[in-house]
């Protein structure tokens, strides 16, 4: 699957290293612009579990995308 996320927060977003311990890629692991966007791309058959995090002014943003797996059938 392909995940696009787009920087509009007006600061700069660092990637968590666990997103690509736990098995995405991407076309680049350097620090997200403001307005640029970045491709994620995650295992077949997965969609992404995001998750960002505020240090503040000094440390910036950070987030972490994760392929999960919907274990719900029943929808």
């Amino acid at each position: 699957m392909k995940f696009v996320y787009y920087n509009d927060t007006g600061r700069t977003v660092t990637i968590h290293p666990a997103t690509f311990i736990h098995g995405c890629t991407s076309n680049s692991q350097e620090v997200i612009s403001h307005l640029e966007q970045r491709t994620f791309y995650l295992p077949e058959g997965t969609h992404p579990f995001v998750k960002m995090w505020d240090y503040g002014s000094d440390r910036g943003l950070q987030i972490l995308i994760s392929p999960t797996i919907d274990d719900n059938q029943d929808i």
